[in-house]
């Protein structure tokens, strides 16, 4: 494990409890486990697209962590994120990862760019809402991992995409401007994250 990940974030990841999945989940997992494996066993670039409907909470979280972790085990990964349409990496999911333990950074206003970091020596992850096949994201050999079920269903095709992957989680939007609010956000990132960790320590180098 690297040692060099900011401490309050490392014990967070450590805290994280794999047998708590709910066991209908364990299939689009191991399609993102098989799909990981064939790539690192074939010497080919590992690319995961997370994609929800406005880029702003799900995705945002999946990409983040699925980056993370990914490095946590040691495996290369370039991971991206994009929706339907643009909005912005929404406060609420932002202060959920700053509570996980990241270092966070903004420029902009409309749709900042979200400079995010979980280690002083490693480079940053630029966190800001795009359309799926808008750039920096990738056109071809990549997983498209479908984090909401809006985006699901109304993008049956997505161009380059070598496997669709139907990951949904709930929306802690429905919470927003309620008491329940940085909780569910909190829940969500948890869940996103221990659902990564699964994926990622299943990956044999």
């Amino acid at each position: 494990m690297p040692k060099n990940f900011y401490p309050n974030l490392d014990a967070f990841i450590k805290d994280l409890k794999v047998e708590q999945i709910k066991e209908e989940r364990f299939p689009q997992l191991q399609a993102m486990v098989d799909f990981v494996q064939n790539k690192l066993d074939n010497e080919l670039p590992i690319q995961l697209n997370f994609i929800c409907t406005h880029n702003s909470r799900r995705s945002q979280l999946a990409q983040i962590w699925a980056q993370t972790i990914s490095a946590y085990f040691g495996i290369e990964t370039s991971c991206f994120s994009g929706g339907v349409e643009v909005t912005a990496f929404n406060e609420n999911a932002v202060n959920a990862i700053k509570a996980a333990g990241f270092k966070i950074e903004s420029t902009g206003n409309t749709n900042p760019i979200y400079e995010v970091s979980y280690s002083d020596s490693s480079p940053n992850i630029k966190a800001f809402s795009k359309k799926f096949d808008d750039a920096p994201n990738p056109n071809s050999g990549f997983a498209a991992i479908m984090t909401c079920s809006h985006a699901d269903e109304n993008c049956p095709f997505i161009p380059g995409a070598e496997i669709r992957i139907p990951l949904r989680y709930d929306d802690p939007k429905a919470f927003d401007g309620t008491d329940l609010m940085e909780a569910k956000y909190l829940e969500r990132s948890k869940e996103i994250a221990t659902e990564m960790l699964y994926v990622f320590s299943r990956i044999k180098k």
